[in-house]
């Protein structure tokens, strides 16, 4: 080989890896853009997880299904999962406390298996999940703000066939991640928002019978309220579901008059 020729190569290999270089930046570009688009576009922590998983087996190569672990309440369920995934993949590991994706939620390390065939360290699962056709399974730790564990579960149907994409599904992951903690994070306002209505229209009500005892009973807001607590003790009502029944109560009356 001459060195003109030893120098052509070289240069082709250069121009070659540039190229995946910038192919896999725009890869990495593109999922962006398309979780934040699934992001502005979602109603909801259920919408975006949903559109999330759908777009994990476009984006990663080899995926065939996708699945978001989470732990709740002290115990891991399946907040989404894409089009067409069978449910038991995800239920058995969490019945058996054992498989890829209860592994990467509870120890925050990925878990990668290229073909379930030769796997042996989740025998009750593997059999279950052969079953069902899939070969290669990819379980990586999200982490997630306020929850002990998560993970990002990723399905082939090929020995192998999701090694091609782990560095996509890392980048995936990532951005995932950042993504469900922005819904967690609207999930619980809105939560917070709707504790507050509750809370004002109890005392609204609460306020309107109080008032109502001190126009029938002429005493003053302190012994009405009292008296109100007493017989709610008493009675083993809310103070709040007693006190919508007083205004219903006298709401009637009033109607019944009115006639």
């Amino acid at each position: 080989m001459t060195s003109r020729t030893r120098e052509t190569d070289t240069g082709r290999d250069a121009d070659t890896n540039r190229a995946t270089d910038i192919d896999r930046a725009t890869d990495m570009d593109r999922m962006s853009a398309t979780l934040d688009h699934a992001m502005a576009r979602s109603q909801g922590l259920d919408t975006l997880l949903r559109d999330l998983t759908d777009r994990a087996v476009v984006q990663v190569p080899g995926a065939v299904a996708c699945s978001v672990t989470v732990r709740r309440a002290d115990r891991l369920m399946t907040l989404a999962g894409s089009t067409g995934l069978p449910s038991g993949l995800d239920l058995r590991q969490y019945e058996n406390g054992s498989g890829p994706c209860v592994d990467a939620a509870e120890s925050g390390d990925p878990k990668y298996s290229a073909d379930l065939a030769e796997e042996t360290r989740w025998p009750a699962y593997t059999e279950y999940a052969l079953a069902t056709g899939v070969r290669c399974v990819l379980a990586l730790p999200l982490p997630i703000e306020g929850e002990t564990g998560a993970a990002l579960n990723l399905y082939g149907l090929v020995p192998g066939s999701l090694a091609q994409g782990l560095d996509a599904a890392r980048a995936f992951a990532e951005r995932a991640a950042d993504a469900v903690n922005e819904a967690l994070r609207i999930e619980r306002r809105q939560a917070s928002a709707a504790d507050v209505r509750t809370a004002l229209l109890s005392r609204s009500v609460i306020d309107q019978a109080v008032g109502m005892l001190m126009a029938r009973e002429r005493i003053d807001a302190h012994r009405a309220l009292e008296r109100l607590r007493r017989a709610s003790q008493d009675r083993n009502v809310k103070l709040r579901d007693l006190c919508a029944q007083v205004v219903a109560r006298a709401s009637g009356s009033a109607s019944h008059r009115g006639q």
